[in-house]
């Protein structure tokens, strides 16, 4: 029974590392294995695991908000303009579904067994991103086919350059507080070093403003919700190192462009991957070295002198990060441009968007149907009726305004009980363990910023990282009864 219960979360962890090399699991066939999949396991799980149903109220209330979500995904379908666009939504919703019930009683019991997943999801994030980078850097071994839209932005395997980047963000977070733990063992945090930097050199070469932002107030959550010395040195350790991976990446126009030729691509891609090998081996022995004089008490411990509301300014901050730029650029938005070939990191001097225009087409439409919405996957068409620029978007470009606005006041009620029941059990979880919660808790954050910024739902392998670090983070929440 041990070998099965092992062989069903490693399954659970692996799929979506599996998925994102099958674009993401967008398209149906990837979307549908996916479904029948973790059906399989779901089923598997309430056989023989501990019980199918978590018995924490917050863990129950998630799963029926989510399954409440589905339910009205399908009925919403009944009005929704394209049927099949409708069907993809509900394949979805039912795939985060199913993970998040496997999730929510996966993890309990043992803590050494829980402490895996977030090493596990860094490995697999680090996995996903040194292939992309392998494209990057060994062009004339490792070909990757350049995207008409994404231009010099690596986009591959997931196809879609900023979930891509939110996905290394997210990689990041989760190395950075690896780094920084020290209740996990000197090859474990070592090991994050090393994987911090070629993961950020990945996110830098998405050339993505918004993932980038979102790491940003990841990181600032981590902070406050991980007040140690140990935690500011390690990820400054790991900042430090990816930085330099970055200049490495930025100051080879091979790497940093793919308008070159193949032979100059090919040499700048070696002297790159070379230098990144030699950053992940000092990143790798610095922090063996932390690890050391950490033990031997010749630097500081404790906590940082941060109040106690830290973790509430963090995450107003976050926030304030992502929605003052894009006010910002909202009177400019009609003159921000599709991205063109050989578009490179000259993006982040930029804060041209056209979301300000997705919104408002977005929030016109929830003015117009409130309760009911547009039915699911109604955005599009919607769009090209009232679209004030000539830009083709099938998606708002925000989780949150495209469920009130397919799915009107009842859906976005929904898709809030659910998050709100899940941030709710990882406050609980933070409070009864901080040191397995606090990376997972800002991985999450991570994602839910970039949620309302892009089409993060419709790439279920960036999505089943979220639902994952979510469902041990229920799983692992002291039980609370309705009783």
């Amino acid at each position: 029974m041990t070998r099965l219960w092992f062989a069903i979360r490693v399954a659970a962890l692996a799929g979506p590392v599996v998925l994102a090399f099958a674009s993401g699991g967008f398209y149906a066939e990837a979307r549908l294995v996916a479904l029948f999949s973790v059906a399989a396991l779901l089923g598997l799980w309430a056989v023989v695991g501990p019980g199918p149903l978590p018995r924490d109220r917050r863990a129950r209330l998630a799963l029926s908000a989510l399954a409440g979500y589905c339910a009205w995904v399908a009925v919403s379908a009944s009005w929704a303009p394209m049927a099949d666009v409708a069907g993809a939504d509900l394949q979805r919703a039912l795939l985060y579904l199913g993970a998040l019930a496997l999730g929510s009683t996966l993890w309990q019991g043992s803590r050494r067994t829980a402490r895996t997943v977030e090493p596990a999801v860094a490995a697999g994030v680090t996995i996903v991103m040194a292939y992309g980078l392998a494209g990057r850097l060994l062009p004339g071994i490792v070909e990757l086919t350049p995207g008409r839209l994404a231009g010099s932005r690596l986009f591959q395997p997931l196809t879609y350059w900023n979930g891509q980047g939110a996905l290394a963000a997210i990689g990041l977070i989760l190395c950075a507080r690896l780094v920084g733990d020290r209740t996990r063992s000197a090859t474990t945090r070592v090991l994050a070093a090393a994987a911090a930097v070629p993961t950020g050199a990945a996110l830098y070469l998405t050339f993505s403003r918004g993932a980038l932002v979102t790491l940003i107030g990841g990181l600032l959550v981590l902070l406050s919700l991980a007040p140690t010395w140990t935690q500011l040195r390690g990820m400054a350790l790991a900042l430090e190192a990816t930085g330099a991976a970055i200049v490495v990446c930025a100051a080879l126009p091979g790497v940093n462009d793919l308008a070159g030729d193949l032979g100059a691509r090919e040499a700048d891609g070696a002297v790159a991957l070379a230098l990144i090998l030699v950053l992940m081996l000092v990143a790798a022995a610095a922090t063996a070295w932390m690890c050391r004089v950490e033990d031997d008490g010749r630097v500081r411990l404790g906590r940082l002198p941060l109040p106690a509301r830290a973790p509430l300014i963090a995450g107003a901050a976050a926030v304030a990060l992502i929605i003052i730029p894009i006010a910002f650029a909202g009177g400019d938005a009609g003159s921000s441009r599709t991205p063109q070939f050989g578009e490179t990191s000259g993006r982040f001097a930029s804060t041209g968007s056209n979301r300000y225009e997705y919104w408002k087409v977005a929030l016109k439409a929830a003015a117009d149907h409130p309760v009911e919405g547009l039915g699911a996957g109604g955005f599009a068409p919607e769009w090209l009726r009232e679209r004030t620029i000539t830009e083709v978007v099938r998606d708002a470009h925000s989780l949150y305004l495209e469920t009130l606005a397919e799915l009107g006041i009842v859906g976005l009620l929904l898709l809030a009980a659910m998050l709100g029941a899940i941030f709710a059990a990882a406050r609980a979880a933070y409070r009864d363990d901080p040191a397995l919660a606090a990376g997972p808790a800002a991985a999450l954050v991570t994602f839910a910023l970039h949620a309302g910024i892009d089409w993060d739902w419709e790439l279920p392998a960036l999505t089943l990282v979220a639902v994952t670090l979510a469902g041990l983070l229920l799983s692992r929440a002291p039980v609370r009864t309705a009783g």
